[in-house]
């Protein structure tokens, strides 16, 4: 498997945001999926001991988002035009996810896809279909400064 980049700041994978959750995602060519891991502290809870329902729409988001990195291109942007999340049971906090991406549809201008957050022996907690799109010029200008922050870390 293949890791992807990360960023500095971003609240998901940012190396350097206190606050983050500093997830990482690795391209998995053979099954045609994203896959990262991630263990969502306790102060991200909705409840005591679940998680924030917030919280668990911005990891299927960025997850299926970056299905567009899939065949390496790690300069590709996306912006998500809709996300539909549904949530099968309760999330917990303090404990080890995986959040599994693939792409369901390829369109001309946007694509179709789709996320999963899974607890350690499969059981679905949360899923999405969303539909991304490549964002507007003026975005990709105002990313420029980021973009050698843009980068794989080494393991």
């Amino acid at each position: 498997m293949t890791k992807q980049p990360s960023s500095r700041t971003c609240f998901l994978c940012g190396r350097d945001n206190e606050v983050g959750l500093k997830m990482v995602w690795y391209n998995n060519p053979k099954k045609k999926q994203v896959e990262g891991t991630v263990t969502i502290p306790e102060h991200f809870n909705g409840y005591p001991g679940f998680v924030h329902g917030g919280i668990i729409s911005a990891i299927l988001d960025e997850t299926a988002g970056r299905t567009v990195m899939l065949d390496g291109d790690w300069q590709k942007l996306f912006v998500t035009l809709k996300l539909n999340v549904t949530f099968r049971q309760p999330t917990p906090t303090n404990t080890p996810l995986t959040a599994v991406g693939w792409l369901a549809k390829e369109g001309k201008r946007s694509r179709e896809v789709a996320a999963e957050l899974r607890l350690t022996d499969g059981t679905v907690c949360a899923e999405c279909e969303a539909v991304i799109v490549q964002p507007p010029k003026e975005f990709e200008r105002l990313w420029e400064p980021e973009r050698p922050y843009w980068k794989v870390d080494p393991e």
